[in-house]
């Protein structure tokens, strides 16, 4: 018989004592602590591989889209405001009347502040004191391309302050106390809400909400002031916030990932929640009942019936707070959402919560 076809004989008392022995139980696996870990292995992480998600190079498309959206929408709203304002009858007398007797309508407790910024230079020294602070913050940051994007989108602002009141007519439809010449949009204005936006836009998450607040105060009462001190009309200061806040917009469309969050750092932020939702609630409902007073003076206007002076001030000033609060409200709130988003493969931040039954 061959070597080949010999049968295998198993040794009955080696088998039984191997069926003895007892098997080692397997240990369970833990689950890893690193979120990141929980998508990708350490060897993963460790060569670079969740650069591989595309959150960390640019925003998500939905925020980009919600960006250009709401740019447009702001720019519209600048031109809407603009043709109210100045191409129609009551338009131009509400203006007017607003121009002519609003510093006088100013509560003693607001004159004082107004009038602080009814001086050219302190506005000027102001937005560039910001705008100076927001550069060293981004230099130690190291935003360069950041930078590069601010500067561009200043640049835009400056231009459109600088171009648009020799290109826009204003037509003579009454008599007007003020000048007849167009005064729309205001540079101040747009000096003023320019360098908030920039500041709120260099400064890391845990400050936005604080300088959302700082930059809508200052763009308030520098539009106040230059109305009381007979500079510009309510259309021109109106104008100036949405034109600054729809280039905004569409500035945060085109965020790098320079000028996002590093990953592993990105979470939601509770001071940009809170101060985000009060901007732009009260942005959207004084806006409306901005609107709703004029409404109600409107049969009025045409004839700058003196009963209409209380309420046309009184809607200047909503109207001016309440859009600069739509404005930093939208910048703040998207500018969270283009700089921090939480990635697609769950590696930033805590992944998210089982629904509860």
């Amino acid at each position: 018989m061959t070597d080949e076809f010999k049968p295998i004989i198993r040794d009955p008392h080696k088998s039984a004592n191997m069926l003895e022995q007892p098997v080692a139980p397997v240990p369970a696996p833990q689950p890893p602590s690193d979120p990141i870990e929980q998508v990708l292995s350490p060897r993963e992480v460790n060569a670079g591989l969740a650069k591989a998600d595309p959150l960390t190079r640019h925003p998500r498309v939905s925020s980009i889209m919600l960006s250009v959206v709401f740019g447009l929408l702001l720019l519209a709203a600048a031109a809407g405001v603009w043709w109210l304002g100045v191409r129609t009858m009551e338009g131009q007398s509400y203006e007017d009347m607003v121009w002519s007797k609003f510093d006088a309508a100013l509560p003693g407790w607001l004159e004082p502040v107004v009038h602080v910024f009814t001086i050219s230079t302190v506005v000027i020294a102001t937005s560039v004191i910001m705008s100076i602070i927001a550069l060293a913050v981004l230099i130690v940051r190291k935003r360069w391309l950041l930078i590069a994007q601010l500067a561009v989108f200043g640049g835009i602002c400056f231009a459109a302050a600088e171009l648009l009141k020799p290109l826009l007519p204003r037509p003579y439809l009454i008599n007007l106390e003020s000048n007849p010449n167009n005064s729309a949009p205001s540079g101040h204005v747009m000096l003023a809400a320019t360098a908030g936006v920039i500041l709120l836009c260099a400064v890391p998450r845990m400050c936005r909400a604080l300088v959302a607040v700082i930059g809508w105060a200052y763009a308030v009462l520098v539009g106040l002031s230059v109305i009381a001190g007979q500079w510009h009309r309510p259309t021109d200061v109106i104008m100036a916030l949405l034109i600054v806040g729809g280039v905004a917009m569409l500035m945060l469309a085109a965020t790098f990932a320079n000028g996002m969050d590093e990953p592993g750092s990105r979470a939601s932020s509770p001071s940009v929640q809170i101060v985000g939702s009060v901007l732009l609630t009260f942005g959207v409902i004084g806006t409306l009942y901005g609107a709703y007073i004029i409404w109600q003076i409107q049969p009025g206007l045409a004839m700058s019936a003196e009963w209409t002076n209380s309420g046309a001030h009184l809607s200047t000033v909503i109207l001016t707070a309440s859009v600069a609060s739509l404005v930093f409200g939208l910048v703040l709130t998207m500018r969270q959402l283009t700089a921090s988003p939480l990635t697609q493969l769950g590696l930033v931040g805590a992944p998210p919560a089982p629904p509860k039954r």
